[in-house]
């Protein structure tokens, strides 16, 4: 059974991001690395997904691919129905900015703005208005503990705030799915739990789709499917195997 027709048994038939025999190899000088090839992935509206692999196998290049900030050797890349190859770089950012959120191991926050214009700025990208992204941006922040963290910087926040924060960020323009590189990977133990917890359950309020790169298999298994990208190839795990 296809990675496509997984999905769509599974989320009422809509696939929000996928990707067809993508593969990626850097070049340096006559030197071939092949990352991975003829890799395949659906995610369905809601679907949560975790990708294990061991350092250097190319999961964050994978999810680079996904997120459509970087181009792959070859095969395709789809974000709510779209092919990211037939976009212009403009269109293919304004896709991103409105279909897809990205949460990193680092906050990447930017440090001169507070907590409440780090999450505007994505609403006010999308080309809304001052007000309208102002309630969304503290609407949001509310929801993740930060209401009264609106007007301190990153740099006044905690480990975990900074990242609920980034949470909220990318969570800002409801997106179909949001892809997590690490984003738990750079906290203690309690916190992590604390926004892995706050990631899972506005992904159930607002039906936003989650492809998380993890090393964490405690995590991994809290998810709706497990994949494992190993020596070039992506292979799906029972949780008995995680």
């Amino acid at each position: 059974m296809s990675e496509q027709t997984v999905a769509k048994q599974k989320h009422n038939g809509e696939i929000v991001l996928s990707c067809q025999d993508l593969a990626m190899t850097y070049a340096e000088g006559t030197l071939r690395t092949h990352v991975f090839h003829g890799l395949d992935l659906a995610v369905g509206k809601g679907e949560t997904v975790a990708i294990l692999g061991a350092s250097g196998a190319g999961k964050s290049t994978l999810l680079h691919l996904l997120g459509g900030l970087d181009t792959p050797t070859a095969g395709e890349v789809f974000v709510s129905g779209q092919k990211m190859s037939a976009l212009s770089d403009a269109a293919r950012g304004a896709l991103r900015n409105r279909s897809l959120g990205f949460v990193y191991q680092f906050h990447h926050l930017l440090p001169e703005f507070t907590a409440l214009e780090n999450v505007m700025l994505p609403v006010l990208l999308s080309g809304a208005d001052v007000p309208d992204a102002l309630h969304r941006a503290r609407s949001l922040l509310e929801s993740v503990g930060l209401g009264h963290r609106l007007q301190h910087k990153p740099g006044e926040l905690s480990g975990g705030e900074r990242q609920r924060a980034a949470v909220a960020r990318a969570l800002v323009n409801k997106p179909a799915c949001v892809l997590g590189d690490e984003p738990t990977g750079n906290l203690d133990e309690k916190t992590a739990a604390t926004v892995f917890e706050l990631m899972l359950a506005l992904n159930h309020e607002q039906h936003t789709s989650l492809v998380l790169v993890t090393h964490d298999r405690r995590l991994a298994r809290r998810l709706d499917r497990v994949m494992e990208l190993h020596e070039g190839k992506l292979r799906q795990l029972s949780h008995d195997e995680v």
